[in-house]
């Protein structure tokens, strides 16, 4: 793919923020354009040319996380957001040296670890033996087939719904106890309809072969009331303090990643 034409201002596209020594990624960057590494003190920051008519297009979003991956593969990593920009090379230096101590000390804390996030969906089909083993239940679709009508049907339907997300809810709760002892930290996501399990772990390189094993039994064990799905490793995204005054312009971080089921 031939690289997309930088801007004319000369503007920098920032993907993260890495320790001095570091290698600059093979990967190409976002429109096709060379990554390189820009230093400033102990700090490095992985750049390509800003491209013009930048868009989160489905390919750019990739390459974005391919230069992640790979700096990844070398040492703690500092994502940035898709299409962060910076002004030039000075203004980018000046934000290393100027913020050395902050970057410094979210690197430290990712040291040696990836970030690895679990969701968790409720199987709709369950309803069956949710019928076949509740006794409420049973009694109200007993009466929705005995005396059919709209109020009926929505009442049943409705509790269906609840049962099945409290009994996906209570698998994701046990899957949550097993998966938190092997994370240094975890953090939650949002949940809603019918998903119950939103949550990313920061892992301990060493513990990741645990870990997935965990994942797995989880989805053997549930997988009639919780569909598990499993992303990473990951750069840590969930897991860079920004309550700190990181600058504006080098904002901190969202993840661009693409789901892989359980198991896979």
């Amino acid at each position: 793919m031939a690289a997309t034409p930088p801007t004319a201002d000369g503007s920098l596209y920032v993907y993260g923020i890495v320790a001095k020594g570091t290698r600059a990624p093979r990967a190409s960057g976002v429109g096709g354009a060379a990554v390189r590494l820009v230093t400033g003190l102990n700090l490095c920051a992985a750049v390509s040319a800003a491209p013009e008519g930048l868009r989160a297009r489905r390919r750019d979003l990739t390459a974005h996380q391919a230069v992640l991956d790979e700096l990844a593969e070398q040492g703690p990593v500092l994502p940035m957001r898709f299409a962060t920009l910076v002004p030039g090379e000075d203004e980018l230096r000046h934000q290393l040296r100027d913020r050395r101590t902050y970057f410094g000390e979210q690197l430290e804390s990712l040291r040696g670890c990836v970030e690895m996030n679990v969701k968790g969906d409720s199987v709709p089909g369950f309803f069956e033996q949710l019928v076949r083993t509740d006794d409420e239940l049973r009694a109200l679709a007993r009466r929705t087939r005995q005396r059919p009508d709209y109020e009926a049907n929505v009442r049943l339907g409705e509790a269906l719904a609840q049962a099945v997300r409290r009994e996906a809810r209570r698998a994701a709760d046990d899957v949550l106890s097993r998966l938190t002892p092997l994370a240094r930290r975890v953090t939650h996501g949002t949940v809603d309809g019918a998903q119950v399990l939103s949550t990313s772990f920061l892992v301990p390189r060493e513990e990741l072969v645990r870990f997935r094993k965990a994942v797995d039994r989880g989805a053997r064990r549930y997988g009639d009331r919780l569909a598990l799905r499993v992303t990473g490793p990951l750069p840590c995204y969930s897991f860079v303090d920004t309550t700190a005054a990181a600058p504006a312009s080098l904002s901190t971080p969202a993840p661009v990643s693409v789901s892989a089921p359980a198991g896979a």
